[in-house]
């Protein structure tokens, strides 16, 4: 298992597990993937552990597996921010955490982005190597929602609950249903809005919808001032070096110095740049303990 903050963390709506599962990828790719998916919840995913709990495979195949596997759109590797006192956070500041993001069912990269800004998804892909074609999920009115009213529609609905003189009929509510979605998008809650609107009322009402109408328009409150715009809380990580970034610069989950070929380092990337140097490191220390001839 993975320290806490770190490891697998299983992506939504997955199809279920069935023979064949992998069988578009290669041996080695496919081998992994199936170890992969059997792993729990915060179990370790780095290549290291990885090489050292199955036989096949050393440190170097695995990450160049992993490598293919982000290609084919099954992991991204993550960091999120978490606030003070959240998840894994402390009291005095914020800190990042690391996750590596697996699906069984493949996606492709505008689906990844989307999960990860948290925006709604696609449904489920036909299957694996198969380009998923859905869109996204289209947020319900009330007039298309079956058996299940919106909040709004509700608060307008049970007006004439709280007072007979604003009974309003279900053509009236779904009329005026847009009116009071406005309110509630400005930050006021549902009771908020039925006290404005029964807050003196005078003795005979003739027109509820129309009286209602009204009240909705004139006392409709200020939009909130916009907020600054601050730092993501999401950031995606190469799956192979692991240089972090947003999700539409890391295209099937690795950087752009690293994408093509076989996932191994590229001259200049950072892991070849750190071979380099401890390798130079080495080679002074053997001429300082050399001793020199006279």
């Amino acid at each position: 298992m993975a320290k806490p903050g770190y490891g697998k963390r299983s992506a939504p709506d997955q199809l279920p597990s069935r023979a064949g599962d992998f069988d578009h990828l290669p041996a080695r790719e496919a081998y992994l993937a199936g170890l992969l998916d059997r792993l729990p919840e915060n179990a370790a995913m780095d290549a290291k552990t990885i090489a050292r709990f199955q036989p096949l495979y050393g440190q170097q195949a695995v990450r160049s597996a992993l490598n293919e596997l982000s290609r084919a759109g099954h992991l991204r590797r993550v960091r999120r921010r978490v606030e003070p006192g959240g998840e894994g956070g402390t009291a005095t500041g914020t800190r990042w955490v690391f996750h590596t993001y697996w699906s069984r069912t493949a996606r492709d990269d505008e689906w990844w982005a989307r999960f990860l800004d948290g925006d709604p998804v696609p449904r489920r892909t036909p299957g694996p190597g198969v380009a998923p074609t859905a869109t996204l999920q289209p947020k319900l009115s009330h007039s298309q929602a079956v058996g299940r009213p919106s909040t709004a529609y509700a608060a307008l609905a049970g007006l004439g609950l709280r007072d007979p003189r604003l009974a309003l009929s279900s053509g009236d509510c779904s009329d005026l249903e847009q009116l009071a979605e406005d309110w509630l998008a400005r930050g006021t809650t549902p009771e908020y809005l039925t006290q404005a609107l029964l807050a003196g009322l005078p003795e005979q009402v003739y027109s509820p919808r129309a009286f209602v109408q009204r009240r909705l328009i004139d006392k409709m409150p200020p939009e909130r001032p916009t907020t600054p715009s601050r730092a993501p809380r999401t950031l995606m990580e190469c799956t192979d070096c692991g240089v972090p970034g947003r999700p539409e610069a890391l295209l099937g989950g690795l950087c752009r110095a690293c994408r093509g070929g076989d996932g191994s380092a590229r001259p200049g990337s950072t892991r070849t740049q750190y071979a380099t140097v401890r390798a130079r490191v080495a080679r002074v220390r053997d001429a300082i303990r050399t001793p020199q001839r006279m």
